[in-house]
């Protein structure tokens, strides 16, 4: 038995040693035409590898415009709100007061009449007993001239009274009717206002709705155009690995005789070059430097704002309290839900991060850009606020130093810091401390 065994063992160990040192057979050797086939076949997709690049480079930057078109129209809608609601409130209070001016008008013309109607009485009594102002009968009974005299100056002097009162009372009532004037043509322009405001916020609401509708479809274009890419990388794939084919056949050709020594010293450099990888430590992960602004209020805004990193987006959320209810936008934003989540749209994280030292800026990127000191790019310091877009209408974000801001996106995406972006940015950012 034990015999065998040690036979089947020098058997197997012989087999083995003869196959670690057996030579292989000569890899294929493509001829020249072959070869020259081949590197015209990879230059020709190469060249359309190239142009199908280019393709997608245009389409994805041209889906970028629309992106930004969207953004833009979005925070134009956030204006055209703010002002309706700025309009309304304006118009409440035109209405209080033409209402004030109406009752001040009305008590003015029930006092003349009032007065008029005293003055009727006077007269109507002084007929009934015969002593009418410049009527012969109001002197006839008179005892004496002393009588006669009394009598004339008594009756000139009520008369007078109640003259003078009724021309007082009528000078009030032009006084309350001039106010009552003032009033409603007050009120007839913060309603014209109001209109206005209202015209105002249906067309940036058409306007987005078209922007979104032309942003949906190059999103529908894009999804084909991300199928392609995927396509096209596989091609040039192909592409360099066809290349590069019958070259690496004819070199393992050349080499046939040492080819068998260098694969053996080469996948021992390469073991040994992977244990050696394997049992180095990764390195440390780098965080990015966030400069530490001056002055307590700046850092109560940076803090504020850190403080929602995570917190969902929503279009149209966020006040000077926190995170709130996002708004329906009929398109993107829609789509995302972003009217069923609590969070914050770019203006809205701003209206919280400096609310906490006391200002409080409008929901609207645009009108952010004009609320503080401008000052030029190249000087921004941490908690100056960037923009990009028109008018600083397209996005806003707080720049917290070291290359890195904090934000709120776009829809489907959190609270988060980010490196700024450089295109399409303002050449100015806005420093409120």
């Amino acid at each position: 038995m034990l015999t065998r065994l040690s036979a089947v063992l020098v058997l197997m160990l012989a087999g083995l040693t003869g196959t670690a040192h057996a030579v292989p057979p000569p890899p294929p050797n493509p001829s020249d035409s072959e070869i020259s086939a081949s590197r015209a076949e990879a230059d020709a997709k190469a060249a359309r590898v190239g142009e199908l690049t280019g393709r997608l480079t245009q389409a994805e930057s041209r889906l970028q415009e629309l992106f930004d078109d969207v953004s833009f129209k979005r925070e134009q809608a956030n204006k055209a709100r703010v002002d309706l609601e700025t309009a309304i409130s304006e118009a409440e209070a035109a209405r209080r007061e033409a209402s004030a001016a109406r009752v001040q008008a009305d008590a003015a013309s029930a006092a003349v009449e009032q007065s008029r109607r005293e003055l009727d009485e006077f007269a109507a009594a002084s007929y009934a007993q015969g002593t009418t102002v410049g009527s012969f009968s109001a002197y006839i009974g008179a005892k004496s001239p002393e009588d006669l005299l009394a009598r004339a100056q008594m009756l000139e002097a009520v008369s007078a009274s109640s003259l003078n009162r009724l021309d007082q009372v009528t000078r009030d009532q032009g006084t309350a009717a001039n106010l009552d004037a003032a009033a409603r043509a007050a009120l007839q322009k913060a309603e014209s206002k109001q209109a206005a405001a209202d015209e105002a916020k249906k067309a940036a609401e058409q306007a987005q709705q078209v922007a979104v509708d032309a942003h949906n479809a190059q999103a529908a274009a894009t999804s084909e155009l991300q199928s392609n890419k995927d396509a096209v990388e596989r091609e040039l794939a192909a592409a360099r690995g066809e290349v590069n084919g019958l070259e690496a056949q004819r070199q393992q050709y050349d080499q046939w005789v040492e080819a068998k020594k260098r694969e053996d010293e080469e996948n021992a450099r390469r073991a040994a070059a992977a244990a050696a990888a394997a049992a180095a430590p990764a390195p440390a992960p780098q965080r990015p430097i966030v400069a530490a602004p001056s002055g307590g209020g700046v850092q109560t805004v940076i803090n504020r704002a850190l403080a929602q990193r995570g917190v969902i987006y929503a279009w149209g959320g966020g006040n000077y309290n926190g995170p709130t209810y996002g708004v329906r936008d009929g398109g993107v934003a829609d789509s995302y839900g972003d009217y069923r989540k609590i969070g914050f749209d770019c203006s809205g994280l701003m209206m919280y991060a400096f609310a906490g030292v006391g200002v409080y800026l409008p929901h609207y990127s645009g009108y952010q850009y004009n609320s503080g000191r401008k000052v030029p790019l190249s000087q921004m310091a941490p908690g100056d606020m960037i923009f990009w877009g028109p008018g600083g209408g397209t996005h806003v974000a707080l720049y917290l130093g070291g290359g890195m801001m904090v934000e709120a996106p776009h829809s489907g995406a959190v609270v988060r810091i980010s490196p700024v972006r450089y295109g399409g940015i303002m050449p100015y950012v806005t420093r409120m401390l």
